[in-house]
């Protein structure tokens, strides 16, 4: 028997039974399958109708529990965080051991696939070679509260060369308005790249 017909053959044992609760599907309990992952599930397993955008399905689609969660933190990156990322801010950048920074815009391109620099240079870093996304902070108000987030450092692969090359992006601090623009644009680069690192493990 060839590995392919039982390969086909073990996916059809896995749909005989819920994935979830174990719920063996029958005239009563219907097999349904999450948007997202594609496995089996009861009814009662898979209820949860939330919209997939990353899919293309703008409308709510049902999905399991552990997707539907995935699927409403992305929404909510669609409709609060992506717009400052494609606005973009101003940053001091430093390519990898340089000591002279270099004041270039930073945003992300419309397809979402590129990290764009710009400034006497151009740079286009692909969002799926980076590896590290740190956000670098500045001590503690006094009475409490967050750290002030004063840059951050990602690395990165460029694709057809070895090693990581890294760069640190610093927020200018003499421009309130565009201080304010910069670590919103932080806040979302950093909660963009946990989505993304979410949905790889998946």
């Amino acid at each position: 028997m060839s590995s392919e017909v039982s390969a086909r053959r073990d996916a059809k044992k896995l749909c005989r039974r819920c994935m979830q609760c174990d719920a063996k599907f029958d005239f009563l309990t219907r097999k349904h399958h999450c948007r997202r992952c594609g496995k089996c599930f009861c009814d009662r397993c898979c209820s949860q109708k939330v919209p997939l955008r990353r899919m293309c399905f703008v409308d709510p689609v049902r999905q399991c529990a552990e997707c539907a969660l995935v699927s409403l933190k992305e929404a909510e990156f669609y409709d609060k965080q992506l717009k400052v990322l494609l606005s973009g801010a101003t940053f001091l950048v430093t390519f990898g051991n340089s000591e002279k920074p270099e004041t270039m815009t930073c945003r992300l391109s419309n397809n979402q696939r590129y990290l764009f620099l710009d400034g006497d240079s151009h740079y286009e870093i692909e969002i799926v070679h980076i590896s590290t996304v740190q956000i670098l902070t500045e001590g503690f108000p006094p009475g409490g509260g967050n750290a002030r987030a004063t840059g951050m450092f990602l690395q990165y692969t460029v694709p057809g060369t070895e090693g990581v090359t890294q760069l640190k992006l610093t927020v200018v601090e003499d421009v309130t308005v565009g201080r304010r623009q910069a670590v919103a644009w932080l806040v979302a680069m950093h909660k963009a790249a946990k989505l993304l690192y979410e949905s790889r493990d998946q």
